[in-house]
């Protein structure tokens, strides 16, 4: 089992994908526009609760909902505070570069929660938590062409467009240094704290 964090900086906190988050997830997945943006295809409730499952079990995998901070304090409900969610997938490019990569994704779901940053600190917090726990040292996404916010998501933090995929997405990378954390620490304030997330026990549905 992998080890169970929540991360949290001023304003979101991550924590992992369990079981009670899957049906407001499946909710946001109904929506056509957030299929196209994320490359995605409609799963059965009982399909994304099996998918839930393997990004929680397997070791290549990580992902974490995305909890809006204020509201958590206020209703302290993780379901009522979900605004999106981040994954990062290992890439068995260490194999080839010696250099340990993995792949990103990110999803700000809910409309009220866009253009308020919190794709940046959220994204800031998972290249801290690759570098720092999972020593990983590239950092890649393939970005749907029309997904426009996601493109100046990633250039602001200073990833370079690689190329075009045989599917229509464009591929960036990035090297992430520690002083890349260091850098946005600084000029932006932002706190960085990993506790233990203690888990519940899936429900026999």
């Amino acid at each position: 089992m992998k080890q169970c964090i929540k991360i949290e900086s001023s304003r979101v906190i991550l924590v992992p994908y369990e079981e009670k988050h899957v049906p407001k997830y499946h909710e946001w997945m109904k929506n056509p526009d957030l299929q196209e943006a994320t490359s995605s295809s409609p799963l059965s409730l009982q399909e994304e609760y099996q998918m839930q499952k393997s990004w929680r079990d397997d070791s290549d995998k990580y992902t974490f909902i995305v909890l809006d901070k204020n509201i958590f304090r206020e209703t302290s409900d993780e379901v009522k505070s979900m605004v999106g969610d981040v994954n990062m997938f290992l890439l068995p490019d260490v194999e080839e570069t010696g250099i340990k990569t993995g792949e990103v994704t990110i999803m700000i779901a809910e409309s009220l929660a866009r253009r308020k940053g919190f794709g940046q600190e959220t994204m800031m917090l998972m290249m801290n938590y690759c570098i720092q726990s999972l020593n990983i040292r590239k950092i890649v996404a393939l970005i749907g062409e029309k997904n426009s916010a996601s493109v100046k998501l990633f250039e602001k933090l200073r990833f370079s467009e690689v190329e075009k995929t045989y599917f229509g997405e464009w591929k960036y990378e990035k090297v992430v240094i520690e002083s890349d954390w260091e850098h946005f620490k600084a000029s932006t304030g932002l706190v960085y704290q990993e506790t233990f997330y203690q888990r519940q026990s899936d429900s026999k549905r």
